[in-house]
């Protein structure tokens, strides 16, 4: 099964390891891990500058998504009771 991020991203559900909130103010972990996923090359804004409202951490890549984590994680429990 598949979630959608927003603006056409559509990954794998079971790449997801984590849904984070990114609402002001960010923390420093949080801030931290998209560093790193920045120098890596692996970070993946989907959304307007400045509209970011969660962090998806994958196994792979990190995106950056305008919708926001409790959207993403309704939509991740809505595919958990669909299986």
């Amino acid at each position: 099964m598949y979630i959608h991020l927003g603006n056409n991203c559509i990954i794998p559900f079971a790449d997801i390891v984590a849904i984070l909130n990114i609402d002001p103010p960010i923390s420093r972990d949080i801030k931290e891990i998209i560093e790193i996923a920045k120098t890596e090359k692996k970070l993946f804004n989907v959304s307007e500058k400045g509209k970011e409202k969660a962090v998806i951490i994958c196994t792979e890549k990190v995106f950056l998504s305008p919708i926001s984590s409790t959207t993403l994680l309704r939509r991740a429990n809505n595919f958990c009771r669909e299986v």
